[in-house]
């Protein structure tokens, strides 16, 4: 049998009938895809929280770079904990790169540095993850929920986030207000 092809470091961009209130019209970064699952993160779903609330919540010192940068829903599982997406910079002490633009980091050392002005110059913090179960995204992928093209750091970290959804179906040529939701078989 074929070893499945590995989604790490890749956008799904969810199709527009996927109505799940958790990924309508999300743009999820795949963190990481194996045989045992995926799990990825939400890049574009704004809570209304701000970093600095964060820090403010954890009794970490501020600073201003970031004190007005939104927080976002990274997903439904485990949105208590919190995941920082920054540039491959710095020495933290968990971190996972995904490629030479992309890291991510989920230790408390970032933010302390962040507080301080001395992080990562580009962040985006999200609570919770999206998970799935081994098979589970390749089904959804068969059943075409979600379309699929490499990550791209200058739409997480430059791109407005009510402009994602659109700039990464942009992204592989396709004009999102022709996108359908029929496949075809032959």
């Amino acid at each position: 049998m074929k070893k499945p092809t590995s989604l790490t470091n890749q956008f799904l961009i969810a199709m527009p009938d996927l109505h799940d209130p958790h990924f309508d019209h999300a743009v999820t970064l795949i963190c990481e895809h194996n045989e045992q699952g995926a799990m990825g993160i939400v890049i574009n779903q704004p809570l209304d929280l701000n970093i600095s609330e964060i820090l403010q919540h954890l009794d970490i010192q501020l600073s201003d770079q970031f004190n007005d940068s939104s927080v976002f829903s990274g997903g439904p599982v485990h949105t208590e904990v919190g995941l920082i997406l920054h540039p491959p910079a710095g020495q933290w002490e968990s971190s996972i790169r995904l490629s030479d633009e992309l890291c991510i980091t989920s230790s408390k050392d970032i933010l302390k540095a962040l507080g301080q002005g001395k992080g990562p110059e580009k962040v985006h913090l999200v609570l919770g993850y999206a998970g799935w179960g081994p098979g589970q995204l390749e089904q959804e992928l068969l059943d075409n929920a979600w379309l699929t093209t490499p990550a791209d750091a200058e739409i997480v970290f430059n791109t407005p986030n009510d402009k994602r959804w659109t700039q990464a179906v942009q992204s592989i040529g396709i004009d999102p207000m022709r996108l359908s939701t029929q496949t075809g078989h032959a």
